[in-house]
């Protein structure tokens, strides 16, 4: 469930009309709702409650600052990927111990940095990256956490570009390679080997990848208990869906009825890392209808907003839900069209041959679910400003990050002097 809702036929986040927003903003825009966020960190709080897992939203999903402050409020950490998501992790004071650090490649820097720090543990990927981390680590006089991400090779029945739990991607360390380096830690003298990380991917929407995964990481466990190696914590990751469409995924609940028999035999510390079931069906993309096009073949809405400003269906081919912010007083005729942007390229629409009512110039469109891997992946192709981001509590309203400006995107900018 979420807070964008018809009332007398506008679209309200919460209790402010999606309109007023756009017409103190401008389109097009981010709009998220605090009362979503909360709700959807709550539903895998409670239904977790038996083990009281730490639970550390994934910031690569959504890195905005009222977001990641409206999570930690509710006693959020964080899984980062980049020394810049840890220093907003900081900005909205995270506890460090809190903050968990994956990512394929590790910078010497982002390492330092982590380990200075004091986050909970690093999610180690590699065998350079071991020994990457054992090197700064030593040089700090310090002894880090770390816990290997293991890859299960389980196929998790998702899109191939979000699929992360089988030895045909880049992440995590096989099951051999990481018994071998839990049996020989000694070679890592700098560092404390406290658990195991397991992510099999995104937008999951049934228990048994998970169950699977889970029963090799078990097993895995008990093999490690049986050489005398004892662990702190299990990182589960996230890969939750949301609903974008007609998908009926398990509910935090379903999953939780899952796997907590799987978790509890483990003894250890869980740690969870959700994202898109966050913030996914708590933000919204809202766009404006600048022409129709029809060239007898296809028709076209052209709208502001474009693939820069959110790339999913164009990069994932994902499905976002498109509705007008004003429905139709009476019923009109809807025709198949193609929702597209003004970015030169034939990949830049947000869908193809979708069925809407007759829409006019100016008029404005939300596209659905799109608080979980839109801002985060925009960019100014084209030379266009990023969108900005507003968050509504309640009956109030509030811009979290503004649209760039032509200033801003020339910032740093020079020409060479022998060039002039």
């Amino acid at each position: 469930m979420h807070d964008f809702q018809f009332k007398n036929g506008e679209l309200y986040c919460e209790d402010v009309k999606v309109t007023d927003v756009v017409q103190s903003v401008g389109t097009p825009l981010y709009l998220y709702s605090h009362h979503t966020l909360v709700d959807h960190f709550t539903k895998i709080k409670k239904a977790f409650a038996k083990i009281n897992p730490l639970i550390c939203f994934a910031m690569k999903a959504n890195d905005n600052l009222a977001v990641l402050k409206t999570l930690a409020d509710q006693g959020a950490g964080f899984d980062i990927v980049s020394l810049g998501e840890l220093k907003k992790a900081l900005m909205v004071n995270a506890d460090p111990k809190k903050i968990v650090f994956a990512s394929v490649g590790k910078t010497a820097e982002e390492i330092s940095e982590a380990v200075k720090i004091g986050i909970l543990f690093f999610n180690v990927e590699s065998l350079p990256e071991l020994d990457e981390i054992n090197r700064v680590a030593k040089a700090m006089n310090k002894k880090p956490q770390v816990a290997l991400r293991i890859n299960p090779d389980v196929e998790a029945a998702t899109h191939a570009k979000i699929t992360t739990g089988t030895l045909k991607n880049k992440f995590g360390i096989d099951l051999t390679t990481a018994k071998d380096i839990m049996k020989n830690r000694a070679r890592y003298p700098h560092l404390d080997f406290c658990g195991l990380h397991v992510h099999i991917g995104s937008q999951i929407l049934t228990r048994e990848p998970f169950v699977k995964a889970l029963k090799k990481v078990l097993g895995f466990i008990e093999t490690l208990k049986a050489a005398g190696i004892h662990l702190k914590y299990l990182d589960i990751g996230g890969g939750l869906a949301a609903v974008y469409k007609d998908e009926k995924p398990q509910t935090a609940q379903e999953f939780a009825d899952a796997i907590l028999p799987y978790l509890e035999k483990t003894g250890l510390k869980i740690i969870m890392e959700p994202g898109r079931f966050i913030t996914a069906n708590a933000g919204i993309f809202v766009t404006k209808v600048l022409y129709l096009k029809d060239n007898g073949i296809k028709k076209f809405l052209i709208v502001d907003g474009g693939m820069n400003d959110l790339i999913r269906p164009a990069l994932y081919d994902a499905y976002h839900e498109i509705v007008p912010v004003k429905r139709p007083k009476t019923k009109t005729k809807t025709a198949k069209v193609d929702v597209v942007g003004p970015i030169c390229e034939s990949g830049d629409y947000f869908a193809k041959e979708r069925e809407l009512p007759q829409m006019n110039q100016g008029d404005l469109l939300a596209i659905m679910t799109a608080g979980a891997y839109g801002y985060v992946m925009a960019s100014n192709y084209n030379v266009r400003g990023r969108p900005p981001e507003v968050i509504v509590k309640g009956n109030q309203f509030e811009v979290t990050k503004k649209r760039e400006t032509f200033e801003d995107l020339v910032r740093g900018e020079t020409i060479p002097a022998f060039l002039k």
